[in-house]
């Protein structure tokens, strides 16, 4: 698989729980990518792939059972890949609960000493909602700040997806948060909690998930878990996000997601929610038919524009455009070839400059060759990204 290499490579840079740095679990979940994409194509995959489920509930086995759309950038002029964000339909449901704590007040009042208290504690929750589930971004690098801003773009074409092919996905979001982490890549909160009942190290625990998550269940507490007796510099890491993550953690926030008192039981990152339908990219994005590219002088604004093709090949870029009469866009020359040089398909739309989405209206898996696996959002270096 011609992605594998690099999302291997990527999947080492930080600690995401879903995109493990294991090469048969990433296989897996691209070999999942390319059927989920052909499925919102309309198109029967040819290639069946037996699963074989433990009933067990490991990260693994749950994308295995939903959906999941990767997404990877390029850079048209030199495929490769500059950076990767997924999105899984749903995460669990009934009988397969996602596990996290929820934290909650509790007050004592002391009648002979006149005083009274409030702590936080955290308790065991077992969520079998069911949501979508976002993740897995990660930047090369090298392309991190990018005057194209190639971080936003990778994460938000997830969302322009969605609003695309709302019937796939569930009533609300989840994006779970990554939590501060030593250089040593180990986390504060698992070595003075999580290991206090579960004897492994935080990077075994966290790979074990992606197979099983019942020890989580069975060896953490049922009961209220009082957070004043870790140690200050503990408490202060839960329900925030690394230093890395505080730009993405706003950026979800301005698109309408809120942090509901629910964290990780591992490293105590947050678990940010939305409601699907008001996430602002969903609601902006509209379905239009791409017309002939436009000369450069004739489009302005910025935008989405996206066409998955009938073979479950998607590609997306960010551009100018222009909007025609009749529910078209147009868009330059660079992203119109980059989309699959075809006119009168439907395309995805989704503005980006704060003008608000035409009244009938278009991120991308890049054309490949048909032995490539990996579903592609591309992009270009000119600035047709």
């Amino acid at each position: 698989m011609d992605d594998l290499s690099t999302l291997l490579k990527l999947s080492k840079m930080v600690h995401f729980i879903n995109l493990p740095p294991d090469k048969e679990i990433i296989s897996e979940k691209i070999f999942n990518s390319r059927r989920s994409f052909e499925k919102a194509a309309g198109v029967r995959s040819k290639e069946v792939k037996e699963r074989k489920h433990s009933g067990s509930g490991g990260i693994s086995e749950k994308t295995a059972a939903a959906d999941l759309f990767m997404f990877v950038l390029e850079d048209t002029a030199s495929p490769g890949c500059l950076g990767t964000s997924q999105i899984v339909s749903q995460m669990g449901g009934p009988g397969s609960p996602n596990v996290c704590f929820k934290l909650e007040q509790r007050e004592k009042y002391s009648e002979s000493l006149k005083f009274g208290i409030r702590t936080t504690v955290a308790r065991l929750y077992l969520d079998e909602s069911g949501p979508t589930e976002i993740g897995g971004l990660i930047m090369q690098p090298s392309f991190r700040g990018h005057p194209a801003k190639l971080g936003k773009f990778i994460s938000l074409v997830r969302f322009h997806f969605v609003g695309l092919h709302r019937r796939l996905f569930r009533p609300r979001v989840l994006a779970e948060m990554m939590a501060p982490i030593t250089s040593d890549g180990e986390s504060l909160v698992w070595d003075a909690l999580g290991r206090r009942f579960i004897p492994l190290s935080y990077d075994e625990a966290d790979r074990f998930c992606q197979y099983s998550r019942e020890f989580m269940t069975s060896l953490l507490p049922a009961g209220d878990i009082h957070l004043s007796l870790l140690p200050p510099e503990v408490r202060s890491q839960i329900g925030q996000v690394g230093q890395e993550t505080v730009p993405a953690r706003k950026m979800l926030e301005k698109l309408g997601f809120k942090y509901e008192n629910f964290v990780d039981p591992f490293d105590g990152g947050p678990y940010l929610f939305a409601d699907t339908d008001k996430i602002s990219v969903v609601r902006d994005t509209r379905k239009l038919v791409l017309a002939e590219p436009s000369a450069p002088s004739k489009v302005k604004g910025h935008g989405i524009v996206s066409v998955l093709h009938k073979d479950g090949e998607f590609a997306a870029v960010q551009t100018p455009y222009r909007i025609l009469d009749g529910g078209r866009i147009s868009v330059p020359a660079d992203a119109f070839d980059a989309l699959g040089g075809n006119a009168e398909v439907e395309a995805g739309f989704t503005p980006m400059d704060g003008s608000a989405p035409p009244e009938v209206k278009t991120t991308r898996a890049a054309k490949k060759p048909a032995s490539k696996n990996t579903t592609r959002t591309t992009t270009k270096k000119s600035g047709a990204v």
